[in-house]
């Protein structure tokens, strides 16, 4: 038999104008590449988790010990702060969105008994998770969760912070509170918030668990590494419990950043092979934004989605979204229902907005990492001539009116 041996491979520059991955730095693809070649256990390579343990405590505003990174993509960093529910345990999730549904689904699977697993295996139906379904295009408040929690009384609750597949940003304050006075772990999934919004999770101490992700807020490779924080609370209950897994066992990851039994110690122990070149991308990627700080790129996303938002206004557009890194919206009545026929159109173009992936069908466009007016241009410029190229009438001097409007400072009075 014929080997059939293919070309190389290659990936055209697109312009990422998604919900994420967001466009990765420049430094930080440098810091992936000049890497040297390293086993996991070298000395450089340690040093580089311990720095970014503790950078991932200062982004992160926690005292939290158990504050380090999963190898992987956000789902991993998720999968790890699930861990500790066991079959069983009364859970209360709320969705607002394809992720947070995801999450959802991820907690049915834990907390199911062995007969819910194998009457639906792919959709196991645990009797002790409540998932309460929120509309989409609303957000998670308050009152629903003291609502649920008061009629449920679940030793955990789980809320996704920003859900961008409905672009709604949910009640942190509202959850963590309802958590405390009901003696509930909160579980927060912060995979599209962190790196984005200004917060520090001590602030909110009825959440327990936190996960996130390196490639949105954060600005890194996809495949790097997951932030994760643990409370005490949370570490205690996972000691007396155990969980049903070894790589993704909170405190078996832990010890190879340099945490065991609750202190920090001067390196690493083994737990799965690291890449060198994986730590220098993260850790290149927390020092961009501790040098940018959280106040600062938190300001500049609200600033640049208010022109986004303006601007698709313009055109008709109607936005339903409250994040500052995305902006989801319907499609003006002359192109209503040809949502997916846009993006569509526009992805092949090299252009890299996102549909909805769940009903009803909107559009999806992100800034992440575009922090800048050319940026912002750029996007509004393309959107624009998708829409015209579909029939709609777009008027272009209004649009670069609304634009000019944020982007040009006022000249001072004379």
């Amino acid at each position: 038999m014929t080997m059939q041996i293919f070309p190389p491979l290659k990936i055209p520059e697109t312009l990422a104008a998604g919900p994420g991955p967001g466009n990765t730095d420049a430094r930080v693809l440098q810091a992936f590449a000049n890497s040297g070649v390293a086993d996991h256990m070298q000395g450089d390579v340690l040093r580089g988790m311990i720095e970014c343990k503790h950078m991932l405590r200062q982004i992160w505003g926690t005292q939290n010990t158990y504050t380090f990174a999963v190898a992987g993509t956000g789902w991993s960093g998720l999968d790890t702060m699930f861990a500790a529910v066991m079959p069983g345990d009364r859970v209360v999730a709320f969705s607002n969105g394809t992720f947070s549904g995801i999450d959802a689904l991820t907690l049915r699977i834990k907390a199911a008994t062995p007969a819910e697993h194998a009457a639906g295996p792919l959709d196991p139906q645990a009797k002790s998770v409540t998932v309460i379904d929120v509309p989409h295009g609303q957000s998670v408040t308050g009152e629903m969760v003291e609502a649920a929690l008061s009629e449920h009384k679940p030793k955990w609750a789980f809320m996704a912070h920003w859900e961008t597949g409905s672009g709604r940003i949910n009640d942190l304050r509202g959850f963590s509170e309802a958590c405390e006075r009901h003696g509930v772990m909160g579980l927060i999934d912060a995979v599209s918030s962190l790196g984005v919004q200004d917060f520090a999770i001590d602030d909110y101490p009825g959440i327990a668990g936190w996960a996130s992700c390196p490639q949105k807020g954060l600005c890194c490779l996809p495949l790097t590494y997951a932030p994760v924080s643990f409370s005490d609370a949370y570490i205690n209950s996972l000691t007396a419990t155990g969980a049903y897994t070894y790589v993704h066992n909170p405190i078996f990851e832990a010890r190879h950043w340099g945490i065991v039994d609750n202190q920090d110690v001067e390196k690493g122990t083994y737990h799965r092979t690291h890449s060198g070149y994986a730590v220098a991308a993260f850790h290149e990627s927390l020092r961009l934004t501790m040098q940018d700080t959280l106040v600062k790129r938190a300001e500049a996303y609200r600033i640049h989605e208010a022109a986004l938002r303006e601007a698709v206004t313009t055109m008709g557009c109607e936005v339903t979204s409250n994040m500052t890194s995305l902006v989801v919206l319907n499609l003006p009545g002359d192109l209503a229902g040809r949502e997916m026929e846009l993006v569509q159109n526009c992805r092949a173009d090299g252009f890299g907005i996102w549909p909805t992936l769940s009903a009803p069908v909107q559009v999806r466009i992100g800034i992440l990492n575009q922090l800048n007016a050319t940026a912002i241009r750029e996007i509004v410029r393309r959107f624009g001539d998708a829409m015209r190229a579909m029939g709609a009438e777009v008027d272009q001097t209004a649009i670069d009116n609304v634009l000019d409007n944020h982007f040009i400072p006022p000249i001072a009075a004379q």
